[in-house]
């Protein structure tokens, strides 16, 4: 029984984790409102280092149309401004001596169409996992030994429960981030 309940939990924390991996490639998907998670994937090289453009600078959006990266050293903006230039994010960054300017330019209707069908493909890929999160938990619930089917299919229907449940909040934060990509 204690084995069922780990299975479950060990489930749980599958599907949840899907879903934070979705939200984190939402941040990426810009939909015209600067936002310092545009620059999560930036990284750039610091003293032989791979950082995270956070961890050197301060990331800010002042407005909705402009984000600025202040970095604790002056002489890292080039190296700042090279992998920006390189994450092939679609920003052409500036910098005014003090700090990086990256001017957000606004999103096209064909542009907002793109990045909701990304999204689209983004909440299907984390629904494959929370299906293969159960698939996995199911199996694993067949493999044990002296418990009842009766047992058995009271844990199935718990980890389709868990299963309904992850999908719906993936279609919720689809639903969210549709809206938010389409308002303009």
């Amino acid at each position: 029984m204690e084995e069922l309940d780990l299975i479950v939990d060990m489930t749980k924390e599958e599907m949840q984790n899907a879903l934070n991996h979705l939200e984190k490639e939402f941040v990426k998907l810009r939909a015209g409102k600067a936002s310092p998670g545009m620059l999560s994937s930036v990284r750039f090289d610091y003293y032989g280092n791979s950082t995270p453009l956070n961890q050197a600078a301060n990331i800010g959006a002042p407005d909705a149309r402009t984000l600025t990266v202040q970095p604790w050293e002056k002489n890292l903006i080039p190296e700042i401004e090279k992998a920006i230039i390189n994450a092939n994010l679609g920003f052409a960054p500036s910098n005014n001596g003090e700090m990086v300017i990256i001017n957000i330019p606004p999103v096209t209707e064909e542009r907002r169409k793109e990045l909701a069908k990304i999204a689209k493909a983004e909440t299907e890929n984390a629904k494959v996992s929370i299906r293969n999160a159960r698939k996995d938990a199911n199996n694993n619930i067949k493999k044990s030994e002296d418990v009842s089917e009766d047992l058995l299919k009271g844990y199935e229907e718990r980890i389709q429960g868990l299963t309904d449940k992850y999908v719906k909040q993936a279609d919720e934060l689809l639903a969210a981030k549709e809206k938010e990509i389409m308002t303009v």
